[in-house]
Order: structure tokens, then C-alpha cells, then sequence
């Protein structure tokens, strides 16, 4: 069997794209505008597509009843099934401002939603949280909730953390650790960044961490730099327990799994993984912006193994052909 695809796969505005797949079908959920408060034609938060194929969707609306009608932002959305109930993990701002952001949750009973948020605010003793990832170890079944936030010691900015959740998929079952952190110059996200009230001299940018088993081992895979322009890209922590350590020294010179193409494709990141038709082909499902930088869309390329660690086959152009 071959599966054909080009990127975008989704014609659409869809950021910070992940990919459910449920009872061998697709469902893809991200952040719906460049300043995430866009209203689905359907009242609701975030665009929800679905595919039988991963490589043709469709639109089948927004995924989140909205918290109120103030049009503040809601970023980076992902979902996790136990029990037949579906978690949706985002974070929405209470005022306006990046710092505002906060980790919730949402629930259906159906992949396709409607959400509906649970009112709990997750780590509100943290100033600011963004790209929640719910990852189920598949050695012992936990749950885990990973996830971004601000340091403020050594290279000041975002970074990524973990917690363990509790039965209830919304109570952290202890105090958040360290994952990855800034390490490198193509982190900074912007010199003399105004945050927090003040300004910072550098302040650097690791974020979407995504979690993928593989041999035994816990590797995360995170985007670096700054969103919105060419530098931006994923690179990848390993660990042989999932809470940690991880290291990433191989990232010191830039992002290893994926980078962009000058002149084509700009900022590729923000990405989950997804098993493929074949329940074997590992895809890698990210955002990236078209040349002239009118929005974010989802592409996707296969994960490969190598000895150098994770690689993205990809960013590609043009129709791709994959034998599945």
C-alpha cells in the first residue's frame, strides 16, 4: 500500500498540531490563529480535523467550549484517553500578556468533543505554564504531564518540566522537575525581552516537549528559538527513566531532528508523533510557516531512527509517496 501526501497537509491556519488517533482514524487538534483566539465558525476553540489516512482532512469543528467570551488567548491543545474519557490539556491566558497563561483542562466522550472545561486550574502555583503533554509510560502505565515554563537562573526563559499525575488525570501527584532547558544560543527567543516587568538581556525559548519511547529509553522532543522566525526548529533530550536526567548535548549547534529550508519552508516545530495505517511508521506531524509568512500550517514526514538519534525525513515539498 502507498500513501501519498503533500505539505501542508491542511490548507488551514492549525499551530501547535497534535494528532489523536483513535479506532484507526485521525483526529488533529491545534491552535486555530496566530494570536489564539479565534472563534471556530462553530462558537468553539480550536480547530479539530479529522483523516482516515493522515494525508486527506476535513473539518468537523471546534474542539472547546469557550471560557468566557473575553477573546483572550488558548494555545496548544492535546489529548489523552483513559477510561472513555477524552482529557483535553491547554492553557488559556486570564489577562492580556504571555505570562498570564495557565495549564486546564477539558473533557468529552468523544475525540471530536465537545470539550468542556473542568474549571481546574493545573499548577496554579506556577507563574506561567504552556504545552501541556500527557504521556502514558508504557513500562508501567503512569501518567505523566509534561509540560513548558519560566526559569529564571542560568539562561532566563522557558524550559520544560514534568509532573506525574494522579488517578484522576488532573491532580499532580507531586512538585514539577526539570526536563530541558535552554543550553545553547539558537534558544534565545529574543535579546531585550520585556517579560515579567523588566527587561532581560536574553531570554531564551525551549518549548512543546513531546515524549517517544523507543528501545527502552525516554527521548523528548522539543522546539528551540523563536516561533515566528526561520531559526526555529526540534531537537531531542534522552533519558533512561522518563522523569530524568535528560541531555542534549548534541543540540549545541542547533536543532538535529528538524530544521527549515530557505526560501520554502520557515520555523518547522511544535510537533507530536502519531503511528501510521501500518501501526509501525512513526509520523512526525509539526507546524510551519509558508515563505510569506501568512500562517502556520500542519505538515507531516516520517520519524526515522538512526545512529545519530531521531530524524525527521522532512521538511518535504511536493508530493510525497511512501510505501505503508
Amino acid at each position: 500500500m502507498q500513501l501519498t501526501y503533500e505539505n501542508p497537509v491542511w490548507p488551514g491556519y492549525l499551530a501547535d498540531p497534535f494528532v489523536l488517533k483513535w479506532h484507526g482514524e485521525y483526529y488533529a487538534y491545534g491552535t486555530g490563529s496566530s494570536v489564539g483566539d479565534k472563534l471556530e465558525a462553530d462558537g468553539k476553540m480550536f480547530p479539530v480535523v479529522y483523516s482516515k489516512d493522515l494525508a486527506h482532512w476535513e473539518y468537523i469543528g471546534g474542539a472547546l467550549e469557550p471560557l468566557s467570551p473575553d477573546g483572550l488567548p488558548y494555545w496548544a491543545p492535546e489529548v489523552a484517553e483513559r477510561g472513555g474519557t477524552f482529557y483535553m490539556y491547554y492553557s488559556a491566558a486570564g489577562a492580556v500578556g504571555d505570562e498570564t497563561h495557565r495549564l486546564r483542562v477539558a473533557t468529552a466522550d468523544h475525540p471530536a468533543g465537545p470539550f468542556r472545561d473542568s474549571g481546574r486550574v493545573l499548577l496554579p502555583e506556577e507563574d506561567f505554564t504552556i504545552d501541556a503533554h500527557p504521556f502514558r509510560d508504557p513500562k508501567d502505565g503512569q501518567w505523566y504531564l509534561f509540560f513548558a515554563k519560566d526559569f529564571f537562573d542560568e539562561r532566563v526563559g522557558t524550559g520544560t518540566a514534568v509532573v506525574p499525575l494522579q488517578d484522576d488525570m488532573m491532580t499532580p501527584a507531586a512538585a514539577p522537575r526539570p526536563v530541558l532547558r535552554a543550553s545553547a544560543d539558537w534558544h534565545i527567543y529574543e535579546r531585550d525581552r520585556r517579560m515579567y516587568d523588566q527587561v532581560w538581556e536574553a531570554w531564551h525559548t525551549v518549548e512543546g516537549p513531546f515524549i517517544v519511547c523507543h528501545d527502552g529509553l525516554y527521548y523528548c522532543l522539543y522546539s528551540g528559538g523563536a516561533w515566528h522566525t526561520p531559526n526555529y526548529g526540534v531537537s531531542y533530550g534522552i533519558a533512561e527513566h522518563v522523569l530524568g536526567p535528560y541531555r542534549d548535548e548534541w543540540s549545541a549547534q542547533g536543532p538535529t531532528v528538524l530544521t527549515g529550508i530557505e526560501g520554502k519552508v520557515l520555523g518547522p516545530g511544535h510537533n507530536s508523533v502519531v503511528i501510521g495505517l501500518d501501526n509501525q511508521t512513526e509520523w512526525m506531524v509539526y507546524h510551519a510557516w509558508d515563505v510569506a509568512k501568512t500562517a502556520r500550517r500542519m505538515c507531516i514526514d516520517p520519524l526515522l531512527w538512526t545512529p545519530q538519534g531521531p530524524r525527521c525525513a522532512g521538511p518535504t515539498t511536493g508530493s510525497q509517496t511512501l510505501d505503508i
